[in-house]
Order: structure tokens, then C-alpha cells, then sequence
């Protein structure tokens, strides 16, 4: 071969590999660099399975709250856990919402916490009487997602964010915390719950929540009973021969005009401070 031979051969490697180098930048353009980041995603626990027995027909109402205490502890305390509400909270309130799984609400629509449909709500609804006639409430296949619902409703409304702000032991505070940021209109609904708690000793789930032996805040029951809730066939003379009264007595104790009572209603039986 000569020496221009060379040259040629030379020259056309050149510009195929010149080609070849210019097709490669055109097909693998460089990548922009994007930042990422890791997206924590929390994920929501099913509300606990619970077997729920029924009460029986002729148990009293204080029977009935132990009942209910003894099927829903476990929810609340597992509701707490997760969202951070006492669990004494969550029982008072449901006994009181639902006169402790008796209510009319709760009966047909599993709801034990009183929560109306609200904007927005898309699931199953009731309609009863309630401030107004006909209201519309949200309505569950199982008692269990009223509790969680319940849990979601008081974590994801800003007016109720100042409750998280109180001790988790702290029921008077939540009691009080939750007529202020207008979860019920009762002006006595604190003095409610909070009775309910001391009586039923609510508080003691919260205790062992928190890991926290006996509370100092216990309340040592008295002899003598201060309230008592209205059970069918009740009449006021008939609960006034039961506690020693007159029923002149218990209707100035109640604030009563007449003498027509409510399954349900919660009597004192002795003159209340204010």
C-alpha cells in the first residue's frame, strides 16, 4: 500500500468515529437533576375488633354503663394510643351521648357520639330530632367506627386543637375544653362528664395507658348517692320513695315545673352549689 493510501484510510476512520461521537451526544442528552425527598406516609390502624355483648332487658342503668365500660374500654384506650384523646374522655362521652348504648341514636345508626353529618360527610346518614326537628347524623356499620370517627373529629377541626395542649390525665380540663370549643351546647356538659368519670372511675384507663400507677386524683365515693338516672317505669314519686324524699323535694332539687320525667334524664337528689 502507499503512502497516500495510508492517508485515505487514515482520514476515513477520522470521520467515522467523528460520526459516531456526534450521534452518541445527540441520543444521551444529559439529565437534569432533580432533588427528591422521602415522604413519610402515616398509615391508619383499623379501629381494635371487639366482641360487644348485649345487655339484658331488666338491668338497671348503672349496670348498663358497667356493660358498656366493659365492651368499649378496650376501643377507647386503643383510640388514645393512636390519636391521643383519654380514653375517660371517650367513654364518658359516649355513655352520655348514647345513654350508655341505649340511645335511640345509637341503636339504629351505631352513632355514639352525637355527630351530625356536617358538610362534606359522605357516608351513611339518620335523620332525628334533635336542637332542631328531623337533623341529619352520620350513621356506621359497627360501633367501632363511631369511635374512630369520633377520634377524627376532634383531631381534625382547629377548634378543638387547644385540648391537645391539656395533660392526657387531665379529664377536667378536656371536659371543660370541649363545651368551650362547642362540641355540646349543655352548659353543664363538663359537670356531666366529669361525674361520670369519678363515678364509673373512667379514669383508670387512662392510667394504664399512660403506664402510670394509681392516680392521686382518685375520688373516694361517698355513702350517699347524689344523682340518679331515670330508667323506664320511673315516676317521681316512685324515686322519691326510693331515696327518702318528697317529690316537692325533687322537683326543687331539679328545677322542675311539672311532674313529667325522661327515660334517660339525670336527677339530683340533693340540693347542687353552684
Amino acid at each position: 500500500m502507499t503512502f497516500n493510501s495510508y492517508k485515505v484510510v487514515a482520514f476515513c476512520c477520522i470521520l467515522i468515529v467523528g460520526c459516531r461521537a456526534k450521534k452518541n451526544s445527540i441520543a444521551t442528552p444529559k439529565k437534569k437533576y432533580v432533588p427528591t425527598e422521602n415522604v413519610i406516609v402515616e398509615k391508619q390502624r383499623e379501629p381494635l375488633d371487639k366482641e360487644i355483648k348485649a345487655p339484658s332487658k331488666n338491668i338497671s342503668y348503672k349496670e348498663t354503663v358497667f356493660l358498656y365500660v366493659e365492651n368499649y374500654s378496650s376501643i377507647a384506650k386503643e383510640e388514645m394510643l393512636q390519636y391521643g384523646i383519654p380514653a375517660s374522655i371517650t367513654l364518658a362521652q359516649g355513655i352520655l351521648e348514647s345513654g350508655a348504648g341505649r340511645g335511640e341514636l345509637s341503636s339504629k345508626s351505631n352513632n355514639h357520639f352525637g355527630i351530625k353529618c356536617h358538610k362534606g360527610w359522605t357516608g351513611g346518614r339518620v335523620y332525628h330530632d334533635d336542637d332542631k326537628l328531623q337533623e341529619c347524623f352520620r350513621k356506621y356499620k359497627d360501633p367501632k367506627y363511631s369511635f374512630r370517627d369520633h377520634s377524627l373529629f376532634l383531631t381534625k377541626r382547629s377548634r378543638y386543637h387547644e385540648l391537645f395542649e391539656y395533660e392526657k390525665d387531665d379529664y377536667q380540663s378536656w371536659a371543660k375544653g370541649l363545651k368551650k370549643a362547642g362540641y355540646a351546647t349543655d352548659p353543664k356538659y363538663p359537670d356531666k362528664l366529669i361525674r361520670i368519670i369519678e363515678t364509673y372511675e373512667l379514669y383508670i384507663y387512662d392510667e394504664e395507658v399512660l403506664g402510670r400507677k394509681k392516680s392521686k386524683k382518685r375520688v373516694k365515693k361517698s355513702s350517699k348517692e347524689k344523682f340518679y338516672i331515670v330508667e323506664k317505669g320511673d315516676t317521681l314519686y316512685s324515686i322519691s320513695k326510693k331515696f327518702n324524699l318528697t317529690v316537692d323535694e325533687l322537683k326543687r332539687y331539679n328545677t322542675l315545673d311539672g311532674n313529667t320525667i325522661n327515660v334517660g334524664q339525670e336527677l339530683n337528689l340533693q340540693v347542687m352549689k353552684n
